[in-house]
């Protein structure tokens, strides 16, 4: 499954690029890209487990950049 979310206080490209990598390699995410121009982010990951990774994802996102959101 692919989807598409809105980034919402994403304040530094550095950091998107960290949490693509670190998003990259969480279990059962086939691909993920994280924009900082656009404050996008899109998962292509596992459709039964979808959401289970998406709560995964939302933590470690809020490892490198506590002040973003991913509106769900």
């Amino acid at each position: 499954m692919r989807k598409s979310y809105k980034l919402q206080d994403l304040d530094c490209a550095n950091c998107a690029a960290k949490m693509e990598n670190n998003i990259k390699k969480i279990d059962g995410v086939n691909n993920a890209t994280v924009s900082f121009m656009t404050q996008k982010l899109t998962v292509d990951a596992e459709d039964a487990r979808f959401d289970e990774i998406m709560d995964e994802i939302e933590r470690t996102c809020a490892k490198v950049e506590p002040d973003m959101q991913i509106l769900r």
